[in-house]
């Protein structure tokens, strides 16, 4: 982008569920396009570029993502955040930003990336929560699930828990973190007692990789699929995907972090 020499990284949060994903598509409202929209009223020009961290899918929710802005001119008022956030809609939130070294680069030099993925089991819940629970009915056997989400760490070929496309061709991925908690506002509000929290750390994901694992996980507690079948599934990669994709509802990109730490000046 050296034709736009002043580059900032922005930190965001957002409610996915009226949107069709982050990237800006025609006819359809995105994360980025609302995004571009308002920087576009903030700055009044559209000389700008931006890119994201994380490519979120139609759905999915971000409690701590991230996206580059680059300009030609550097912004002029330690106001730009404030007044951004007045022009996006309710569900977009821009947290924090700073200027960052022309050899910031926001999609390799991502360190590692947090997914939480909330979901009901039982009975149904109150539909105000749809957006950001997903539900499955039934009984579940919870110690097993925890078992299985243990089975995720480590470097490993994950080809079976992906949407595959033509354009990968390394499905390794490292998993530093994986865990079923309970979900940390069970019976607060509307949100069922039996409601989890599956979380899962690591240095990147492939398309459709959490919500594939969670619905491992959910096959597992059911008993449609066995702890051992998840483990061939790694190891024994070359075959179709282990399990259904899981609804986008319930999954956040929950945090991220960088190589090159910044120290930051805007605020919101």
């Amino acid at each position: 982008m050296q034709s736009r020499p002043h580059t900032y990284l922005f930190y965001i949060q957002y409610l996915g569920l009226r949107y069709s994903g982050w990237q800006r598509q025609k006819g359809v409202k995105t994360i980025q396009g609302s995004l571009e929209r308002g920087i576009r009223y903030v700055l009044g020009h559209e000389d700008f570029t931006i890119l994201g961290a994380s490519r979120t899918d139609a759905g999915v929710s971000c409690n701590r993502g991230a996206f580059e802005l680059f300009l030609k001119h550097p912004l002029e008022t330690n106001d730009f955040i404030y007044d951004l956030n007045m022009n996006l809609p309710a569900d977009i939130r821009v947290l924090e930003g700073d200027s960052v070294p022309l050899d910031f680069n926001i999609i390799q030099d991502v360190m590692w990336k947090e997914y939480h993925y909330h979901f009901a089991i039982g009975n149904k819940f109150h539909p105000f929560l749809a957006g950001t629970l997903s539900f499955f009915p039934g009984d579940y056997d919870l110690d097993l699930m925890r078992e299985g989400a243990k089975v995720f760490i480590g470097t490993q070929d994950f080809r079976r828990f992906c949407s595959i496309d033509k354009f990968t061709d390394n499905f390794v991925r490292t998993v530093f973190e994986s865990s079923l908690d309970i979900h940390p506002r069970a019976e607060q509000g509307d949100i069922p007692k039996n409601s989890l929290v599956f979380k899962i750390k690591g240095d990147g994901f492939l398309r459709y990789q959490v919500r594939i694992m969670i619905a491992a996980l959910v096959d597992l507690g059911s008993g449609k699929l066995s702890l051992e079948q998840i483990k061939e599934a790694i190891n024994e990669p070359d075959a179709k995907p282990v399990a259904m994709t899981a609804p986008s509802n319930g999954l956040v990109l929950w945090d991220l972090a960088f190589r090159k730490n910044q120290s930051f000046t805007l605020h919101s």
